[in-house]
């Protein structure tokens, strides 16, 4: 995969790439905390000792199944966090159709 196509999944020649949005399940969560060293600004452990995600105001979104968009500037940080989540708890998928990207659901 070329460093274009890890940075726009979704897009094609002249076209934007697919707005993607980022959801943790908690239930699966091992609280190794690696997601929140590859992609602070995006995932936060609680005091729970689980990982969530936070939103765009920093907030953190501790809601079951909350979601929130994936900055691209930091697509690269949070498509690594899933693909190393010990708990193969985080999923990445485009806004438009729920498809996920990356994660243990990826196709």
């Amino acid at each position: 995969m070329s460093v274009q196509d890890e940075a726009a999944p979704g897009a094609t020649a002249g076209t934007a790439p697919a707005e993607l949005e980022v959801w943790i399940d908690q239930d699966l969560c091992t609280g190794d905390g690696i997601c929140a060293q590859y992609a602070p600004e995006v995932f936060e452990l609680d005091i729970d000792g689980l990982a969530y995600v936070k939103d765009t105001e920093d907030e953190l979104l501790t809601a079951p199944g909350a979601t929130t968009r994936v900055p691209l500037p930091l697509l690269r940080e949070v498509a690594d966090s899933a693909r190393e989540c010990p708990g193969e708890c985080i999923h990445v998928r485009r806004v438009s159709d729920k498809v996920e990207i990356y994660g243990p659901d990826a196709e």
